[in-house]
């Protein structure tokens, strides 16, 4: 078995979008409590995450949405960037640790410390694009770690897969053109942010290189493991990875406010052990997974335990 770390930081919970709004601190507070909870804290590599530097961001996003956030986040109360996403004053330091904790991830698997990470941050990324915060996201925390992964690195293929409920726009776009990242998001549809149909497959020399798959409200594990079987993993293995990177959303869950899907714990199982498959066949077992939505906070805190699991046991 392949040891897993976990990156994690009370930093996280310092971003706090004010009250009745589904994407809160509290969400890493039931994670942690679940994990102290099942013992699993104790079977976890902890990975210290460092503030991101500003020349890894910017390979994603532009210097002048990063100088934006610098003048809008407030000394107090809360700042909107967009209808759901708001600045509080530790909003842009947990940022820089969120993108940091995933590049401090990269670092601690390419170096053989563990084999895999999860990363419990927040904010989240993917529907952050280069110039604009959107849909909960300041920076995208995976599609700055893949970057990282092949400029640091020199990995050339890397693997992102999606399995929020909500389309990842932000990292769609930043690798929609480029051969070298396969981005592949299973989403509901239609279902904010309104992309992701499956005529999108990228764009010039990236085109084939996206994959989206648009589900329909009210399909769970089964038709999940489905569609991984018969679309990722071919797909996957065509393209070969050398590192793999998820962006584990657990909202598409049956209990989930914020969605109409079905998946249970025991399914968010079974997806990460097709995805482990994957990293060992053409990656070394090298898989970085990074956490995005989920808002009911016990099926969240259920599922992560599954996800972690699975990882565990890889």
């Amino acid at each position: 078995m392949g040891k897993t770390g976990l990156v994690y930081h009370p930093a996280y919970l310092e971003h706090d979008m004010g009250p009745g709004h589904p994407e809160s601190p509290d969400r890493l507070r039931a994670i942690v409590q679940q994990l102290e909870r099942s013992s699993m804290l104790t079977r976890l590599t902890k990975i210290e995450p460092r503030r991101a530097e500003d020349e890894w961001i910017t390979e994603v996003h532009t210097p002048g949405y990063v100088a934006s956030l610098h003048r809008h986040v407030p000394t107090s109360g809360r700042v909107s960037l967009d209808p759901d996403t708001l600045l509080s004053p530790g909003s842009l330091t947990a940022a820089y640790l969120a993108a940091g904790g995933t590049l401090a991830a990269v670092d601690a698997i390419i170096t053989k410390q563990v084999d895999h990470v999860f990363c419990a941050v927040r904010p989240p990324g993917h529907h952050a694009e280069a110039g604009r915060a959107m849909g909960f996201c300041l920076f995208n925390n995976v599609a700055i770690a893949a970057r990282y992964v092949q400029k640091r690195y020199g990995l050339t293929r890397v693997l992102i897969v999606d399995w929020d409920v909500h389309h990842g726009n932000g990292t769609q776009h930043s690798f929609e053109d480029d051969p070298s990242v396969l981005f592949f998001s299973i989403h509901q549809y239609p279902h904010y942010p309104g992309t992701g149909r499956e005529i999108e497959r990228g764009k010039g020399a990236g085109e084939g290189f996206t994959i989206n798959v648009p589900m329909e409200a009210g399909q769970g594990d089964e038709e999940y493991r489905a569609v991984f079987r018969k679309v990722l993993v071919p797909a996957a293995d065509d393209f070969k990875p050398e590192f793999v990177v998820i962006s584990a959303g657990f909202d598409a869950h049956r209990d989930d406010p914020l969605a109409g899907m079905a998946l249970t714990e025991a399914g968010y199982a079974d997806l990460t052990e097709i995805v482990v498959g994957i990293a060992k066949r053409h990656a070394q077992g090298r898989l970085l997974s990074s956490l995005e939505g989920g808002y009911n906070l016990q099926a969240l805190a259920a599922s992560v335990g599954a996800h972690l699991e699975s990882l565990l046991a890889a």
